[in-house]
């Protein structure tokens, strides 16, 4: 079984670069200097416990490479970039192809779906960070983060048994999960802070804004009838992890932290606090605090501002403006 990683960023180099250490075969996708670094010098995964570089072979397109039914193609992109990927991976394979989403927020496996008929949700908790080309740092320990998995809509299989076999190998916690998308559900509630942190900064991430997003999401899941995985249970998911500084350096800040920390143009906020929109605008719930963070991240991201660079009077502003 062949994985090919498209999206080869923090946690999509931090998981390939490990299942090709446990012996597994990997091809990377990337794009930019990310793609120019891994072919120059391969990739550099650090961690608590030590660094190690692999050679693994990465091209830019899934059109450089043939993929077989055999292959796991593991979605790890931000959910802006999923569309051009499945545009890319419609083209060129078979649509029984196995396709595992290895991201935050809940589309990708709708968009998923759409294409393919294997699709698998991923739970994703793992704190992993890339501000360097080519090199990713994974901060948790004794194990590397959770990767749970299940079947989308709902179920497992063989192929979910033998994934997270794999994973466990390579020093993840994985468990099949026949109700994977509740997970998922759960997880985005912490995913709501992302926009709080990338624009205020991590001090920020546990504040009452937070909470106040938080309590708009947890209005539009009782109205559209969602179940989620609560903090208590992704709390104990998660029991045993610690995270520890790697090289002397402790971890930074999240996904979309890391986005304006390295100028990339683009933010995940869309599909995290823009999820939240969505659901009230179809169910009737007002949602100005996601509504803000959301278009205030997507500004700065657009203008290529840096992490912290608003204020909270700032933010409520547009929350007040966004309320009439």
């Amino acid at each position: 079984m062949r994985y090919v990683v498209y999206g080869a960023g923090a946690i999509g180099g931090a998981i390939g670069g490990r299942l090709q250490q446990a012996g597994r075969e990997v091809l990377l996708i990337a794009r930019g200097r990310q793609l120019q670094a891994l072919q120059a010098h391969g990739l550099t995964l650090q961690t608590p416990e030590g660094e190690h570089r692999s050679a693994l072979p990465a091209v830019g397109s899934v059109r450089e490479v043939k993929l077989t039914a055999g292959d796991v193609v593991l979605l790890a992109m931000k959910s802006q970039d999923t569309a051009a990927a499945l545009d890319e991976l419609t083209a060129t394979v078979d649509p029984g192809l196995a396709v595992v989403c290895a991201q935050n927020g809940v589309e990708n496996e709708r968009a998923a779906l759409r294409r393919f008929e294997r699709v698998y949700g991923m739970f994703v908790y793992v704190a992993a960070q890339l501000l360097e080309p080519g090199v990713i740092q994974v901060f948790s320990a004794p194990t590397l983060g959770v990767l749970d998995l299940g079947r989308v809509p709902r179920g497992s299989d063989e192929r979910a048994e033998g994934i997270a076999a794999d994973l466990r190998a390579s020093g993840f916690a994985s468990r099949v999960d026949g109700e994977i998308m509740r997970w998922k559900y759960g997880k985005l509630l912490s995913n709501l802070a992302n926009a709080v942190e990338a624009l205020l900064g991590p001090d920020a991430r546990g504040g009452e804004l937070v909470q106040r997003a938080r309590e708009e999401a947890l209005a539009c899941y009782t109205a559209a009838g969602i179940d989620y995985a609560s903090n208590e249970e992704i709390t104990r998911r998660a029991e045993g992890q610690e995270l520890h500084p790697v090289g002397g350096v402790a971890h930074r800040g999240g996904s979309s932290w890391q986005s304006l920390a390295r100028t990339s143009g683009s933010i995940e906020t869309a599909y995290l606090n823009g999820e939240i929109v969505l659901l009230g605008r179809l169910h009737g719930v007002p949602t100005p605090v996601n509504l803000a963070l959301t278009q205030l991240a997507l500004q700065a991201a657009a203008q290529g501002r840096q992490p912290g660079s608003l204020t909270e009077p700032e933010i409520e502003q547009a929350i007040s403006r966004l309320s009439r």
